[in-house]
């Protein structure tokens, strides 16, 4: 055994109250959410926009989009045959009676959620779409570091077995030997993308075409999701043995609808 390695056995609890208990994977969602808002009121202020337009962006859309989203998408993408089965658990986390919480929220899902809930908002409010794209995906940057930083907390979404000296060994999982911690791998991948776009926007946005930064994120988020999951463990059983998983397919349109958006924003000007 790998004696360098990190043993993690962290309490995903943060705190209770009661019968009533607050994950830190929760807390993580809170901050994700706190942050982008902070973000598009700086993009509304600078546009002149009225921050009407923004609470109900936030609240109208944006919030419902990624949390209906991200749990369809698990459902449908990764568990359909039990959900289709139990169509109820898909909105109620009780089984049989009993309380078993969620079993699980998809970011393919979630981005799906968005994109849908942007273009409705964007004929509603005749704001531009690609305006509302390129400034969306930095807040998803870096609301997607903070969730990765949540699964780790839950000891949830690691990778396979490593000899390197920063595995972790997670404890709560049941896990004896070091596995990579997949959740900081994307988590720092997705920081280091925030900090670009962020530096893009703020120095270079009156100089680049609308749709520009929007191609890039999505080219770079899911070329690094795409990787990672290589050495990532398997979500459900079916992805056992499989070239490609199913966050690996799902992330291909993704790229491939970067790389479009990317040149015809180029071509464009």
């Amino acid at each position: 055994m790998n004696l360098l390695a990190v043993t993690w056995n962290v309490d995903p609890v943060f705190f209770s109250v009661g019968s009533l208990s607050i994950r830190y994977y929760s807390l993580c969602f809170i901050i994700a959410f706190f942050i982008s808002y902070i973000l598009f009121k700086r993009f509304f202020k600078d546009a002149g926009f009225k921050i009407e337009l923004l609470d109900k962006l936030t609240f109208y859309y944006v919030i419902p989009a990624t949390l209906i989203g991200a749990r369809l998408g698990h459902c449908l993408f990764y568990q359909p045959e039990y959900y289709l089965r139990h169509p109820l658990e898909i909105i109620l986390p009780f089984s049989n009676g009993e309380f078993v919480g969620y079993r699980g929220l998809a970011s393919h899902g979630a981005a799906i959620g968005i994109l849908i809930a942007l273009i409705l908002y964007s004929r509603n409010n005749k704001i531009s779409i690609l305006w509302l794209l390129d400034r969306i995906g930095i807040a998803v940057a870096i609301s997607g570091s903070f969730v990765r930083l949540g699964n780790l907390m839950n000891s949830e979404v690691y990778g396979v077995e490593t000899d390197a000296p920063w595995g972790f060994i997670f404890v709560r999982a049941g896990e004896v030997v070091p596995k990579h911690p997949t959740q900081l791998y994307e988590g720092l991948s997705y920081l280091l993308i925030f900090i670009l776009l962020y530096w893009l926007y703020r120095k270079k946005r009156n100089a680049i075409e609308p749709g520009v930064l929007f191609g890039v994120f999505l080219i770079l988020l899911f070329t690094a999701r795409f990787l990672i999951e290589f050495i990532k463990e398997v979500q459900v059983e079916f992805e056992e043995g499989l070239f490609l998983v199913v966050g690996q397919w799902l992330s291909l349109p993704f790229i491939l609808l970067g790389v479009v958006i990317l040149y015809m924003s180029l071509k464009q000007k």
